[in-house]
């Protein structure tokens, strides 16, 4: 979704194309990670859409061997911890659902916090939804071989993000909590639904936001870029640190 400005996605030269374009715009209040996000979203949908069209059996075979969060393989095959960010079912609801939802929460946090700490955001939360998985495993041992794909865990880290900011500016959260609560209760009346990836979106996001704000707070002694790659750095350490330690319990291990 992009707004109605007659910007022209043409490959070239001199800073043209999506990544000149986003580079050009880096520095206003346009949403470019949003925008970004969307993007890559939606090519994803359509090139997953071409393989199950045409070739569901090797489709069948990327999508759980290396493109979906499988807790029980994931350490091996770390990429999941991202790719599966990016991915959605081969149905419109999902996709549909899931990018009405960033465009709901993601141009307003953006302009509000930033453009690279947006992004950092973004990623740290979807990482979290992948830790909520690896968790879950943990606790129950049927966990370890589900699969799961969807940018849900990084929108849940938006979502309680928007919270903590909201909430500290003193802006009404309640409209936004009323939101909330329909996508936590979605996973009682829809099967098959990722609710583990929410939670530990949600939880991460929301603690990685109050982290940001917390260094960037005036007096300070952390500025500029450092006040946000460096929370950004400790969480994707004890994210990976924690992963590692659930993995412990992997049967496979």
């Amino acid at each position: 979704m992009v707004n109605g400005t007659g910007t022209s996605f043409t490959s070239g030269r001199n800073g043209r194309g999506p990544l000149g374009w986003i580079r050009r715009h880096w520095g206003d209040q346009a949403p470019v990670v949003t925008i970004a996000i969307t993007m890559i979203c939606i090519v994803a949908w359509v090139i997953q859409m071409a393989l199950y069209l045409l070739a569901p059996v090797r489709y069948q075979r990327l999508l759980l061997g290396y493109w979906a969060f499988v807790p029980i393989t994931a350490i091996h095959e770390p990429w999941m911890f991202v790719t599966n960010i990016f991915l959605h079912a081969t149905n419109v609801s999902h996709i549909l659902f899931n990018m009405i939802t960033l465009w709901v929460v993601g141009p307003v946090l953006e302009n509000l916090i930033g453009h690279g700490r947006f992004l950092a955001l973004y990623m740290i939360s979807g990482l979290g939804g992948d830790l909520g998985l690896m968790v879950y495993a943990v606790l129950s041992p049927n966990g370890w071989g589900t699969s799961a794909i969807g940018a849900s865990g990084a929108l849940f880290g938006l979502f309680a993000a928007i919270l903590v900011v909201y909430r500290r500016l003193g802006i009404d959260i309640v409209s936004m909590v009323v939101w909330m609560a329909i996508n936590f209760c979605m996973p009682l009346f829809v099967p098959g639904i990722a609710w583990q990836d929410h939670v530990g979106g949600f939880i991460v996001g929301g603690l990685f936001m109050l982290a940001l704000l917390h260094m960037g707070r005036p007096g300070s002694r952390v500025h500029g870029l450092l006040s946000w790659l460096l929370p950004t750095l400790i969480f994707l350490m004890v994210l990976v640190l924690l992963a590692l330690g659930c993995n412990m319990f992997n049967p496979m291990r």
